[in-house]
């Protein structure tokens, strides 16, 4: 079957790239009010995409933002329900000068598909929708039953997907999830992602009297609210670059051995590192590598520090209030709440006479992980392996995806994140682009993929 399956999509492929194109030209660009009439045009062009995929039931529905393209086949009595998810809104294509070619006139050159969105994530997405037509012409069914998820809000952080899928969960249930929205470790190199860190963001205020004072007249008998944060600062980490708040490590799931194995095929030179960042010397939590630092251990960085005169030379007052501005990242199972609860708990411990201390909760987004062992995972890779020789490595990401998280727990499906982008495609960039090759190699992976998850159900 899967040489039927590549052969249609061979014959097909010139097609297949113009409507690629297509997608292409329209600038739907979500954060950008004035490309609202855009964005339904785009979303419109999806849905009628996916309808001539074969598909069916298909919607665009609203969500109080930019709308949600769905659409199903649901025809494999017995079979696994997949629900793919993806985003047809793009970033803005600024600064326009640095664009060898226009960013909405996609162009092919040297075997790279170069426009916004080829990568991130109109090319990985269209994907799915081909194999679909694959299928559907060439056998008159497909393996598995298909969902789709569509949204328009992915590059301004899924403000309304999540609320989106707790209303329609019944409507968007499977068993399992998958997306193409990641890269690969490098050409020919597959790579299954499998972890994301999680997110809380929080600002710290201390306020000390009731204005800035003179600190000739008032210096050495009132606190001083730089000095006070700066204490609470510096109580954060050990001497040994561990998070010293009390529970901030509970719940943190370890890596087992084969997870510390699969990571030495990914982890980077950190010398190299080290000379590229031009810093003399790494620093980070001991006893564990520098991949390991940055995306399976959590972390509470402070990323901004304000108080006082900031103007040109020195203004000698008390300032009356300073705040920092921290991010934590975290991994699985750590919950953003509880975190920031610990470490309001340790503030609260540290004896400061004279100001008032307040925790303002900002930003809110749970890890993920799905196993490696789980059998879609062993599934997809067994996919990657067919199609490109090798048997992909894992990683994990240090950044966070809060909807990856969102829909495996409020569905209860294991998430699979099957990408095909590569390092240096300048996604978010000028010069976006997306190696065509990987689309051949794509939409085989997905075949093969939708095939192993059948054939799991006998």
């Amino acid at each position: 079957m899967i040489e039927t399956i590549k052969t249609y999509l061979n014959e097909q492929r010139d097609q297949h790239i113009e409507e690629l194109m297509q997608f292409l030209r329209i600038p739907s660009i979500s954060a950008v009010a004035e490309h609202q009439p855009d964005m339904i045009r785009c979303a419109e062009w999806t849905a009628k995409s996916l309808k001539k995929a074969g598909l069916e039931n298909i919607e665009i529905m609203s969500t109080g933002g930019h709308p949600v393209v769905y659409a199903d086949w649901l025809h494999a009595p017995g079979k696994p329900t997949a629900l793919v998810y993806g985003h047809y809104d793009v970033q803005p294509a600024e600064p326009l000068e640095l664009w060898n070619t226009p960013p909405f006139e996609p162009v092919i050159q040297d075997g790279k598909l170069f426009g916004r969105g080829s990568t991130d994530d109109k090319g990985q997405l269209l994907l799915y929708a081909k194999v679909i037509e694959a299928f559907l012409r060439t056998h008159g069914s497909l393996p598995v039953n298909v969902k789709f998820c569509i949204e328009g809000e992915e590059e301004i952080a899924s403000k309304h997907l999540p609320a989106f899928v707790e209303k329609y969960k019944d409507k968007l249930q499977a068993d399992t999830i998958v997306l193409s929205d990641t890269q690969m470790q490098g050409p020919g190199k597959p790579a299954l992602m499998y972890g994301l860190r999680g997110l809380a963001g929080f600002e710290i205020t201390v306020d000390g009297a009731n204005s800035d004072l003179h600190s000739g007249l008032f210096g050495g008998a009132v606190q001083n609210p730089i000095h006070a944060l700066s204490k609470v600062l510096s109580s954060f980490h050990d001497e040994n670059g561990r998070v010293a708040v009390e529970g901030f490590y509970d719940r943190v799931i370890e890596l087992s051995d084969k997870e510390r194995e699969a990571f030495k095929q990914v982890e980077p030179d950190a010398n190299k590192v080290r000379s590229d960042l031009h810093v003399e010397t790494l620093y980070g939590e001991k006893g564990f590598s520098f991949y390991e630092q940055t995306t399976s251990r959590p972390t509470l960085e402070i990323t901004s520090v304000s108080g006082g005169f900031q103007g040109e030379g020195i203004k000698p007052i008390i300032p009356n209030r300073a705040s920092a501005k921290i991010a934590c990242r975290l991994v699985a199972a750590q919950v953003p709440e509880e975190i920031m609860d610990a470490v309001e708990n340790h503030i609260r411990a540290i004896s400061m006479p004279g100001v008032k201390v307040t925790l303002d909760r900002q930003l809110r987004g749970n890890p993920f992980i799905t196993p490696i062992d789980e059998p879609v995972m062993v599934a997809a890779a067994e996919a990657y392996e067919d199609t490109y020789g090798v048997w992909p490595v894992y990683t994990r990401s240090g950044g966070s995806i809060p909807i990856v998280e969102v829909l495996g727990r409020v569905l209860d499906a294991p998430v699979v994140l099957l990408g095909f982008g590569l390092p240096g495609e300048n996604l978010h960039a000028p010069n976006e682009h997306f190696h065509l090759v990987n689309w051949d190699k794509g939409t085989e992976t997905i075949s093969r993929f939708w095939l192993k998850l059948a054939a799991m159900s006998k």
